[in-house]
């Protein structure tokens, strides 16, 4: 499908919008119309008798739709609103399908959410969700209600809090619906890197720990992340947790998670050497609780196995315990799902976080010609019966995103008990504080102390770049003193 951007510079909408309505399309932007053929959509912005026109015409699988709006007076918001609603109208009549989302193509609606009820009160941020961005009274109340959630965590953040977020980017295999940058512990080659990615990882600590020391940064949560840092041994994670410790000024930290993740992963002897560190957070993730889908999308273990981990992790003294499910997995059903999310409950997991499933490019699942995907209206009846059940047993929602590409433009959600919420996860998705990133793809982003300024700092992205290319990473951490001696 050719896209093209004629008269205007809303090409990042416009691209977004499209690719809402279809996620799997290859879609290429055009900025001059030559010869226009096969499959299009002509995005327009000129000066008709003083006044500016956006113009929609599109022609997709056989149906032509266009639409037209008018502005006497013009600004870059408006225009850019009014084309987007045009090429919206045109979408939903080509394709019969209105996003509950509506116009939101942003990943944080609960950030916006954050700021409209800041800026204009509650009521009006409600309203201009629904009567501005035609979000459905649904999804709006779910934004309200997260964003509702973070207040108090809100204000208890600091101008100089920052978290540290550690990357274990390996895994015993790979999922068919992974696209992050994880390799299987499996390989060869994986295990070769893995010893000195992390010699490489505890020294990225300490010089981390360094600028935090010198920029009087306050250390509020800690959180291993992947991949699977479960693959850890116990020596490892002992090794790289007490690293944390020891480097870092952990007098006012609120919260340590620890991704076990994989119950294939996960050991008593593992889970005791978290215990003894200090780890009050842990996450295990089965995704679903259905064998047969387990197998479909490449786990090397059973629901089960999830269960036994989970009991194990409860009878150690863990006790506050995440776990993942996933909408949309290959070979689900609307039942097998509604299945998976009552077991997590009935389990009396204090966090439980429903992920709509991505169709990323880069997995197993997308490159595969013959991979079974569910359908969005039944991945649509899965989260909202998450959403109904969770609620109904005492869960809120406290931190919500969305990606592209997700099965029925849906989002991610987490839900937890009351007291219960991720500090880490509000902190990450709304972006309140800095966020200093250690380990192969991760991403430091630096948040000014006084306004909402974001900068980032990117780490290679594969463990073998990671460890080539150390002493040139390390140099790119003098950003951080440069950016607290400017915005401070």
């Amino acid at each position: 499908m050719t896209v093209y951007i004629i008269g205007h510079k809303f090409h990042f909408e416009t691209e977004n919008l499209c690719r809402m309505f279809y996620p799997n399309s290859d879609i290429h932007l055009e900025y001059e119309m030559n010869d226009v053929q096969g499959e299009y959509i002509i995005t327009k912005m000129n000066t008709v008798d003083g006044n500016t026109v956006l113009s929609v015409n599109a022609s997709i699988d056989g149906k032509t739709e266009n639409s037209e709006r008018t502005l006497d007076v013009y600004s870059d918001s408006e225009a850019e609103y009014n084309l987007a609603l045009c090429l919206y109208d045109c979408l939903i009549k080509i394709t019969g399908y209105t996003p509950a989302w509506g116009l939101l193509t942003g990943v944080r609606p609960s950030k916006l959410m954050n700021r409209l009820i800041d800026e204009n009160g509650e009521e009006n941020a409600k309203s201009y969700f629904t009567d501005k961005l035609l979000v459905t009274e649904s999804k709006a109340q779910l934004a309200f209600d997260v964003a509702k959630a973070q207040k108090q965590i809100f204000a208890e953040n600091r101008h100089d809090s920052f978290s540290l977020y550690v990357s274990i980017p390996f895994c015993p295999s790979r999922c068919s619906y992974c696209s992050f940058v994880s390799h299987s512990i499996t390989s060869s080659n994986a295990k070769k890197l893995l010893e000195p990615y992390i010699e490489n990882l505890a020294k990225e600590l300490i010089i981390t720990a360094e600028y935090a020391k010198r920029n009087e940064l306050r250390l509020e949560s800690v959180y291993f992340g992947g991949g699977t840092p479960g693959i850890l041994s116990a020596e490892q994670s002992k090794f790289l947790i007490d690293t944390v410790k020891n480097s870092f000024d952990m007098s006012y930290c609120r919260e340590f998670t620890f991704e076990s993740g994989r119950a294939d992963t996960i050991t008593r002897e593992k889970l005791l050497t978290l215990k003894s560190c200090s780890v009050d957070r842990i996450s295990i993730n089965p995704q679903t609780f259905d064998n047969g889908v387990l197998e479909t999308i490449g786990r090397k273990h059973t629901a089960e196995e999830a269960v036994e981990a989970y009991l194990l992790a409860r009878d150690i003294g863990f006790e506050s315990i995440n776990m993942d499910l996933i909408a949309g997995l290959p070979g689900d059903s609307v039942e097998g799902f509604k299945n998976s999310v009552d077991k997590a409950i009935s389990l009396g997991a204090e966090n439980i976080t429903v992920h709509a499933l991505a169709l990323k490019r880069s997995s197993n699942l997308v490159t595969k010609e013959n991979a079974a995907l569910s359908q969005d209206a039944a991945a649509s009846l899965m989260i909202d019966y998450a959403n109904k059940t969770l609620s109904e047993n005492g869960y809120i929602p406290y931190y919500m995103y969305r990606q592209s590409r997700c099965v029925g433009n849906l989002e991610n959600v987490g839900w937890c008990l009351p007291g219960k919420e991720c500090f880490y996860n509000v902190y990450m998705m709304e972006e309140i504080h800095t966020v200093l990133a250690v380990g192969a793809g991760a991403v430091t982003k630096l948040k000014a102390p006084h306004d909402n300024l974001i900068e980032r700092i990117f780490n290679y992205k594969y463990p073998y770049e990671y460890n080539t290319g150390f002493n040139t990473l390390v140099e790119r951490k003098n950003r951080i003193s440069e950016f607290y001696s400017t915005y401070n």
